[in-house]
């Protein structure tokens, strides 16, 4: 276990950092905003990170009290990863710092890789209320918890059981949410967004539709 650097400064901001300012600390808890997961999968969709980086900011988060490792019972049998209330409480500060990196996202670039999953933040940050979201994309299925309250906020594949919502987008249109060139209700009003379900959240949303076409 590596020793916690310090910037030696007594400011909040600079004791934050002290404990989420390395690299991919922060991506580890983007992924871990999804519920318990593997080493492997961890691996597998932090493209880029070396099997020690990632090994060493696991057992770095652990120490600092963001994460806990537990063993699944059989027939599972491994370890997984996730959040403690204190790594949960992070969630605000990825969605201000993707709110804010909207602008630095600019056109893909081919050395970009690509999760359908990495959607999931930008899409939660336009929608309100509660509920359970199903998102397709021709890249893959994940599931939104809107409004959710502790635990994960999104999940990977299709919904555990009967959704509020089922968007169905292209990943233009994620990507044009996650640029911050349109919001949600602009892009199901744009007819970019296939909108089913009997829930609260499908309402709302065709709702905000039929305003326009009315």
């Amino acid at each position: 276990m590596s020793p916690r650097r310090s910037y030696d400064q007594y400011c909040s901001a600079a004791r934050a950092l002290d404990t989420v300012g390395d690299r991919w600390t922060l991506l580890i808890v983007r992924e871990l905003l999804a519920g318990p997961r593997r080493y492997t999968d961890l691996h597998a969709d932090l493209p880029g990170v070396s099997t020690d980086v990632l090994a060493s900011r696991l057992k770095d988060m652990e120490r600092d009290g963001l994460t806990t490792r537990r063993r699944l019972p059989p027939p599972g049998a491994a370890y997984v990863y996730e959040l403690t209330a204190r790594g949960q409480e992070l969630l605000p500060v990825l969605q201000a710092l993707g709110k804010w990196g909207e602008a630095e996202l600019g056109e893909r670039r081919p050395t970009d890789a690509v999760r359908a999953h990495w959607f999931a933040l930008p899409l939660l940050r336009g929608l309100e209320g509660e509920g359970l979201v199903e998102v397709r994309l021709d890249e893959g299925e994940f599931h939104l918890f809107v409004g959710a309250d502790g635990g994960p906020v999104y999940g990977h594949g299709p919904a555990p059981g009967e959704p509020d919502a089922r968007l169905v987008l292209d990943v233009d249109t994620c990507m044009a949410v996650a640029q911050g060139e349109l919001s949600v209700l602009e892009a199901v009003r744009a007819g970019r967004v296939d909108v089913s379900g009997d829930g609260a959240l499908a309402k709302a949303l065709r709702e905000a539709e039929d305003s326009v076409t009315a």
